[in-house]
């Protein structure tokens, strides 16, 4: 017979499950004993789960970016800038929200440049009031400053709900004159230092309606490409926005050559919208920009026009813009230059 004998199949399993079930037993027992001690698992607390909600926050009424919720509780800032050859470069043109190109005596153009995300310690050069001002001021409230004008036409500024600030009646010393400019292109302001005599005054409506970005636009989603954005205002006054894909913004040049800010920076904006505008000879050798009543216009963002409409229902009311089919334009958010351009006398070329 074989000295060997099979092992009993019984025998065999309750040894394994032994060997399995002794550690098992075992590693209860020492928990129950407190002599062994899991690691501890990550999760809510009893005053919870340490998340912190971001603020709140809310569109920047003239520039429809994010920010926080009752951050900019101050005044709108609309300054009359001077837009002569002999003004350039102006100050703190490259932070405004909104800037608006209207015509002048001459066949020059004006500014009226308005501050509320980020208002500069120092504007300029400033200059007088015009009689289209008030229709463009009205609807924003706040302060405006100029450095004069014809009495006829600070009336009608002085009549609106807009705290007049002017340099040839200033009693708070924030107007001065430069030495880097020769008069009568030299009157500069401290903005930051006005604003923040008058806190009291509201902030600004909303003036236009926008997208969170750029494809989201109207004229992102609808308008066809267009690099180039010429207008020409006279004979002594064209100006030209080309896209920059790498910004996302338009270039700025002024009868051909870049147009810079104080810094050597070319100017730029996000949105550039391009108004057809009658004008008004009432005043004679002023011209007058209506603004009240409606025409074609072009609203160019990330490198696309969209055709559209504007109009513009009283002073204090502000411009609405519609596509050809009704529905109102969203810009995207960032700033925005206005071109004014004369229907009369000036023109527009789109080159795709």
């Amino acid at each position: 017979m074989s000295a060997f004998r099979t092992p009993d199949k019984r025998r065999s399993t309750a040894r394994i499950l032994g060997a399995v079930l002794l550690p098992c037993v075992l590693l209860l027992t020492a928990c129950a004993a407190g002599d062994l001690t899991p690691p501890a698992t990550p999760g809510p607390s009893a005053s919870g789960s340490g998340y912190t909600a971001p603020a709140a926050t809310e569109p920047a009424p003239l520039r429809g970016t994010s920010v926080p919720v009752g951050s900019l509780p101050h005044p709108s800032l609309a300054v009359k800038i001077d837009n002569h050859a002999a003004a350039r470069p102006q100050y703190g043109l490259e932070r405004t929200d909104l800037v608006y190109e209207e015509l002048v005596e001459g066949g020059l153009t004006r500014y009226v440049a308005v501050w509320h995300s980020d208002i500069p310690d120092v504007v300029g050069p400033v200059r007088s009031i015009r009689p289209m001002d008030p229709d463009i001021i009205g609807p924003l409230g706040g302060i405006v400053a100029y450095s004069g004008g014809q009495q006829k036409f600070m009336d009608l500024m002085n009549a609106t709900s807009v705290f007049n600030a002017a340099f040839d009646s200033d009693e708070t010393g924030l107007f001065s004159r430069t030495d880097e400019r020769e008069a009568p292109h030299d009157v500069v302001l401290q903005a930051k230092a006005l604003v923040a005599l008058h806190d009291d005054v509201p902030a600004p409506a909303q003036q236009f309606a926008y997208a969170a970005t750029v494809p989201e636009s109207s004229a992102g989603v609808d308008g066809t490409p267009v690099t180039t954005i010429a207008s020409r205002f006279s004979d002594s006054n064209w100006p030209d926005w080309a896209f920059d894909a790498t910004s996302l913004s338009y270039l700025r040049s002024q009868e051909g050559v870049p147009d810079l800010d104080a810094g050597g920076v070319q100017l730029r904006a996000t949105n550039v919208l391009v108004l057809r505008v009658a004008i008004d000879e009432t005043y004679v050798n002023v011209p007058k920009t209506t603004m009240i009543g409606s025409g074609e216009a072009w609203a160019s963002t990330g490198g696309r026009t969209l055709h559209a409409l504007w109009s513009k229902a009283g002073r204090d009311a502000p411009i609405r813009l519609t596509d050809d089919s009704g529905v109102t334009v969203r810009l995207a958010a960032g700033n925005t230059w206005i071109e004014l351009v004369p229907a009369d006398r000036g023109s527009v070329t789109l080159v795709p």
